[in-house]
């Protein structure tokens, strides 16, 4: 499968999965509805897809989530086969990302960087 299909088909898949999260189809009571999926990696062969679950959640529900997610990755197989209508179905496993986090962690201490040091010069312009 062609490099275009098998993302638009982790885009397909990701929609699909969010949108179980967050109509709570999934009846696992460690899957809140907190939980994003980022983005989906689907193998060229369509057996395996990875898909990373991100939250703004404490790392120890996420962790819970993805444990959820995993043990309802048959459920969510089957609901999202039903609806396309492809060959061969990859099975999902579920892996907790904590990029978008550390993102935004990243963005707070650069805009505190920032501030200190425009801080710094107003000091500096203020004292001559």
């Amino acid at each position: 499968m062609g490099e275009f299909r098998l993302a638009k088909l982790g885009e397909q898949i990701r929609g699909e999965i969010a949108l179980l999260i967050s109509t709570q189809k999934i009846k696992d009571p460690r899957v809140s509805t907190f939980l994003t999926i980022n983005r989906v990696e689907v193998a060229a062969d369509l057996a395996y897809a990875k898909v990373y679950v991100s939250s703004f959640l404490p790392e120890g529900q996420i962790l819970k989530g993805v444990a959820g997610l995993n043990s309802a990755a048959g459920f969510i197989q089957s609901s999202i086969a039903k609806k396309l209508t492809i060959r061969k179905f990859p099975k999902l496993s579920f892996i907790a990302d904590s990029s978008v986090k550390e993102g935004f962690e990243m963005v707070n201490k650069l805009n505190r960087l920032e501030a200190e040091e425009n801080e710094i010069r107003r000091q500096q312009t203020d004292g001559q």
